[in-house]
């Protein structure tokens, strides 16, 4: 298979002429890639826009058999692609492979998910809706029939994760769902992997031809920069964003969409440090093994994982965790992050921790390469930590901060000072648990999903998943990335009112 550079526009690829030019990184050399990749154009976009509003009024119409035909091939030509795209995606993030081949594995999991959830519609998309039946011998006034339908919101613009260059990028779960819900997607593909983004929508393009869909109903365009990003958030034709990124980004988009006249909805994922709390008899009977398993998940994928355990919450008197803890991340060798740009930024965050007073470095890992990231563990008390909110920021890469806490009631103070997370574990023994409730309300309207007695890191694709929560963890706490449920982002609710 040919890789271009290129972007997909309504079914066609194409370069703008004069276009600017830019390179894919590979983290494990630390120099850039030699494909050249070329910049978009403004009228690209647009007529990548254009194109989608026009395929939106015919795709909106296919059957949820249909559809579920084009998830399912969808999934088909990503398998197709084999250790091309495995290979390609491993040179541009050095993400291990099994790592990468799970993820797959994922990505089509939740297209066929979707698919199958279509399959099983009947007089609604996924069953979401219902009916009320009439009731015209009432009185003073007869009852209507009322049934509660969704329909798709149109045009949806699709901005990929760096750190899941499958499952959360060009044909993943934003994808899916709005594809899954009967709109049309214009994705901007993820600078840290352009290559993988072509391969993608190249397996797309495909099922398109074979499921013969409108071919605007799909366009990716190659992008670094700004302009453009906003351009497509300030389509009036684009009815809702799926965003995967940093705060700012997101912020900076959102002041855009404050410009339209039609406010849409902007899901994001922001960040999250995923709390760990641990319970007094749990880590008096498990110290050891609670320490090498929180290790093991910060070190997953060199902490760049959404649901990373950022900061673990312990009682003061724990020596034997922090020891074990300390001779974990001492042992841990360096990796590689996803960009240079995400190094740099994670190198000034460890440095900055490193100058502050209020904090003590206990571990380091071993550096092998300057361009690595080594994992670091700080700790300090809980009131420290209290009255300081920059340390309650994330940093995106192998960091953890243990809090030593004296009282299980300090926890509630804490918990209240947190800002929205995407998860929080709570780990304790029967007993400790059966004192936590009031721990664990609080914890409620704080994060999107809580965790007992396992690790934050892994995302379940199914039903009753919510990987979601409250600002700034994603920008609409009623919502899910995650789960058949992610559909309703881009579906509204239409009633339809009969006399019998």
């Amino acid at each position: 298979m040919q890789v271009t550079g290129a972007s997909l526009i309504a079914g066609s690829w194409q370069i703008a002429e004069q276009a600017d030019i830019f390179y894919g990184f590979s983290p494990k050399l630390n120099l850039p890639l030699e494909t050249p990749v070329y910049e978009a154009s403004s009228d690209m976009l647009e007529h990548a826009i254009n194109e989608a509003e026009r395929a939106f009024k015919v795709y909106r119409k296919t059957s949820y058999q249909q559809r579920a035909e084009f998830l399912h091939a969808i999934a088909d030509e990503i398998e197709a692609l084999g250790s091309l795209l495995i290979d390609t995606t491993h040179q541009e993030t050095n993400l291990p492979v099994a790592r990468l081949e799970g993820e797959r594995a994922r990505t089509m999991g939740q297209l066929r998910a979707f698919a199958q959830a279509l399959e099983g519609s009947q007089k609604s998309i996924a069953n979401f809706g219902c009916t009320d039946a009439a009731v015209p011998e009432r009185t003073p006034l007869p009852k209507p029939n009322t049934e509660l339908d969704y329909i798709p919101l149109g045009v949806v613009g699709v901005f990929g994760a760096s750190n899941f260059p499958y499952a959360f990028s060009t044909l993943g779960g934003d994808t899916a769902a709005a594809l899954a819900a009967g709109c049309s997607v214009i994705t901007k593909s993820h600078t840290a992997h352009p290559i993988t983004s072509e391969l993608m929508a190249r397996a797309i393009s495909l099922a398109i031809e074979k499921c013969e869909m409108p071919k605007g109903v799909f366009s990716m365009v190659q992008a670094k920069r700004y302009d453009l990003a906003h351009q497509l958030v300030a389509a009036p034709q684009v009815k809702a964003i799926g965003f995967t990124g940093s705060f700012s980004v997101a912020q900076k988009l959102l002041e855009t969409i404050g410009t339209r006249q039609e406010r849409i909805p902007f899901y994001g994922e922001l960040g999250s440090i995923n709390p760990q709390f641990l319970l007094k008899e749990q880590i008096a009977q498990a110290s050891n093994s609670l320490a090498s398993q929180l290790c093991q998940a910060l070190l997953m994928g060199n902490g760049q994982f959404c649901t990373s355990p950022g900061l673990w919450l312990v009682p003061a008197a724990s020596s034997a965790f922090i020891e074990q803890a300390i001779d974990h991340i001492k042992a841990s060798q360096s990796d590689t992050l996803l960009s240079p740009n995400i190094v740099s930024s994670f190198k000034q965050s460890i440095a900055e921790l490193k100058q502050s007073n209020e904090v003590t470095l206990l571990a380091e890992g071993v550096l092998n390469e300057s361009h690595h990231a080594n994992a670091h563990l700080f700790t300090t008390d809980i009131d420290t930590f209290l009255d300081n909110k920059a340390l309650h920021e994330e940093v995106f890469g192998p960091m953890a901060m243990i809090v030593t806490y004296d009282k299980p009631a300090q926890l509630l103070a804490l918990v209240e000072s947190l800002d929205g997370q995407l998860t929080a574990s709570v780990h304790g023994t029967p007993a400790d648990l059966r004192k936590a409730d009031a721990l664990i309300e609080a914890l409620e309207y704080k994060v999107g999903r809580i965790i007992e007695n396992q690790m934050s890191t892994g995302v379940e694709v199914c039903s009753s998943m919510n990987h979601g929560g409250p600002y700034p963890s994603s920008t609409d706490v009623r919502s899910t990335s995650v789960g058949l449920n992610a559909m309703l982002r881009f579906l509204r609710p239409i009633c339809r009112q009969k006399a019998n």
